[in-house]
């Protein structure tokens, strides 16, 4: 079986992986990203299958104690594969060497079912709800105590 690598990943990178989400429509361009990571620190991450870029993660400080996991996704060709999987426990293992932050936090939507179950999975709780929208499009805001 073919190995899945996480990486440090390039704005350029992730930019490319995001324009081959279809879920993601809004189109984030590399001005967007390099405006959100005015807040530093910032992470990057991408994931490779078959030597080719299938996913990956971004996310930034929020404050001194919380990092905020902003974007992320894999394409469709290397879904199935547990590649989101790899991408949340590679930011959450550099969150925590991080060791000053306290607290992850990512928002989802309803209409993102595969994305509230990983988090589920992996110990995150809601801990609000913003109404935006349809119902589909509500956004969860799940949180994750670490260290």
């Amino acid at each position: 079986m073919t190995e899945i690598v996480v990486r440090i990943g390039t704005v350029d990178e992730a930019v490319t992986v995001l324009a081959g989400i279809n879920e993601l429509s809004s189109g984030v361009d590399a001005t967007t990203i390099r405006q959100r990571f005015s807040h530093q620190p910032a992470l990057i991450l991408v994931a490779e299958y078959q030597q080719q870029l299938v996913g990956v993660k971004i996310g930034y400080a929020l404050s001194d104690h919380v990092f905020y996991s902003w974007l992320g996704g894999v394409l469709a060709c290397g879904r199935g594969l547990g590649i989101a999987q790899k991408l949340l426990e590679a930011q959450e293992a550099w969150v925590v060497a991080q060791s000053q932050y306290t607290v992850i936090n990512v928002k989802s939507r309803n209409c993102f079912p595969a994305m509230l179950r990983l988090l589920f999975r992996n110990g995150y709780a809601i801990e609000n709800m913003e109404k935006k929208g349809q119902l589909r499009d509500y956004r969860l805001c799940f949180t994750k105590k670490v260290n």
